[in-house]
Formats: C-alpha cells, structure tokens, sequence
C-alpha cells in the first residue's frame, strides 16, 4: 500500500527532516488492523504527516517514518496508540489522529490497555480517559485533554460551564452524559433547552403551531439525542415528559427537581435569562450549561449572561468550568483551522466594547 503526500505537506516534512533525519520502521502483526489504521485513501496516515511533519511509506503491515528524532518518536507513539484501538475494534478518523497526537504529547495515551483484572479499580479508573456509555452507543471516550476534563467535571460537579468554539463536543458529550445519568436512575427526566434568539423574523410569524415554531432551533439538541437513544424511545419519552425539549423563555416560574437540565448555545441568553434559568435547580438535579461567546447573536448592546455568569460565580463552590479552543475541535480537521484563524484574527484587533 503506497501512497504519496500533496506537494506542500511533502515540502515542510522534507525541510525538518534535512535538519535532522532519522528513520524508524514499525511492523503491525495484524493486516487487516493495519489497513484500518491507515483509512481510507490513507487519510489518517496523511493527515499524521501534515501534523506531524514526518515523511511515512507505508508496504503491506511496515510502516517507515522519516523526519526529525523528536517528529519521528512523536508519530510512532500516535500510530501505536492508534493501532491498539483499531485491535480492540474501534474505528478511527482523522479526528481520533488528532486527538492522539495531543495525548502522547502530553506522555498519555489516548486509548489506554486495561488489565482484565486491575489491582486498583479506582486508580485505573482516574489514569483512563473518561467516557459516557449509553446502551445505545456504548462506551463513547474522550479524544483529547479537555474533553476528558469535561466529562470528569460533569461527573463531580451539580452545575458545569463549558464555553469554546463548534465542534468541540460540548453539546454532545452533554447529551450523552445526560442520556447516561438518565438510563443509570440517577435523573428522573432530562430538561433541554436553548434561547430562541430570532434571525430577522419574529417567531409568532413563522408557521406552525408552537412546537413547529421552536423545533428549528433544538434541532441540534434532537440530533445528538437520537445519537445516543434509540429513535422510539426519543419519541416516547417525549410523549410522556421524560424527555422535554423547550426554549429557555419556557422555563420561567419553574422549580426542576431529580432532573437533568441542559442549556445550549447559552451566549444568547440575556442577563436576567440566565439568572432565572439558574435558580430553576431544585433537588436532586444537575445543570449543564454550553456556549461559545465569540457568536453572541444578541441585539447590539445586550449583555450577555453566560460570559456574565462565568464570570460572577468563578468562585463559588460546586460550580465547574471547562474552556475548550480550537485546538480541541474534533468535528473537521478543516474546523480547527477555521476557528484558529478567526481567533487570531480577533487577537489582532483593537478592543472592542464587551458585550458579555
């Protein structure tokens, strides 16, 4: 299996691996793991090169890297990380690269081998990477550094921020913990909402009765729950109330008890919203709220409440926070690049008055 690299990513390996070429060849026992490893149209072996920049030539079950001591060391630990998920069948994308990339950065595996019978359960359990498993999609693991702190947050915490750029799994890891505590017993219903901010239409002249009117903003939160829930129960769940999915002005006037309450795209929450939605936690239940304040949609000079609420309540006990950038994007390679690009473009420019 041969494969060559696009002319610039060829170029910048070519440059560090003059400066300080080494090369190690790595032998996989098992082809056909070999053969996922690599993806389709050698996708995941192309993109190790472009991050990494090593050169790799990969014959049948040997994979060859060349670059520098460091680039080439880095890119082994990658391949054999990803090689152990690929045995213990899991599928990997380009997604997974990056995330074992980051992780063997940092000295940790991405996929971590657990014993059959590990002395200390607890300990193992605090080395290996945190994960939601519903019975739907089962074990579902982190893939980078701060989406295994989200997840150990949500585990610890009664009421958990988390802010960052699309496409870093905030919502859906917040779904799916949600989904977990739920079948577990640990909620009685799960409550899902987001601000309806409207886009140059008012809602009462959109068609449709109410839900028909509200539906086109949770759609994201409806998708990740069919991820996670077979489709009849969703539906079920909803006809009973187990499951509710409201805009943020529905909750007004309402005490949550042993539920899950899930607020998305929380940066277009006004300043009272978001203290009114706080003090709806009652007994027994938990808050999971998400935003990214670089897409506020409020009207011009509006505050907005979730930077606000960051903010205020930093110091108060039980409240977690997790703040994702776009190094940790997992959705599209590409993504990550775009985010980075706009976050430097903001970086350059002068101040501007805060809106949140």
């Amino acid at each position: 299996m041969n494969f060559r690299l696009s002319e610039p990513s060829r170029l910048a390996a070519s440059v560090e691996a003059a400066l300080d070429g080494v090369e190690e060849s790595l032998t996989l026992d098992d082809n056909r793991a070999a053969v996922l490893l690599v993806g389709n149209y050698d996708q995941n072996i192309a993109h190790l090169e472009r991050r990494l920049n090593v050169l790799a030539h990969v014959n049948g079950n040997q994979i060859r890297l060349r670059g520098s001591r460091d680039a080439v060391n880095h890119a082994r630990l990658v391949i054999e990380n990803l090689y152990a998920a690929v045995r213990k069948g899991r599928t990997v994308g380009v997604g997974d690269v990056d995330g074992a990339i980051e992780e063997t950065a940092l000295q940790r595996a991405l996929f971590p081998v657990k014993s059959e019978q590990p002395a200390d359960a607890s300990k193992t359990a605090q080395q290996g990477f945190g994960h939601v498993a519903t019975r739907k999609r089962g074990p579902v693991k982190a893939r980078n550094a701060a989406q295994d702190a989200y997840l150990r947050v949500l585990a610890r915490h009664e009421l958990t921020f988390a802010e960052g750029p699309a496409g870093t799994g905030k919502t859906w890891l917040a779904v799916g913990h949600a989904v977990q505590l739920l079948e577990a017993g640990h909620v009685e219903r799960l409550i899902l909402s987001r601000p309806a901010v409207e886009a140059g239409e008012k809602i009462g002249f959109l068609p449709g009765d109410m839900r028909e009117k509200v539906d086109p903003y949770l759609r994201p939160i409806y998708d990740a729950l069919y991820d996670f829930m077979e489709g009849r129960l969703v539906e079920r769940a909803l006809q009973t109330g187990v499951i509710e999915i409201a805009p943020l002005a529905f909750m007004r006037g309402r005490t949550l008890a042993n539920a899950l309450i899930l607020l998305d795209e929380a940066q277009n929450a006004s300043s009272m919203q978001m203290k009114m939605f706080l003090t709806r936690l009652g007994e027994g239940s938990r808050m999971i709220i998400t935003g990214d304040p670089t897409q506020i949609d409020l009207p011009p000079g509006q505050v907005s409440g979730f930077a606000e609420a960051i903010g205020l309540l930093k110091d108060v006990e039980g409240i977690g926070h997790v703040k994702f950038g776009h190094q940790h994007v997992v959705r599209h390679d590409l993504v990550r690049r775009i985010v980075q690009a706009y976050e430097e473009r903001a970086a350059d420019l002068p101040p501007q008055p805060r809106r949140g």
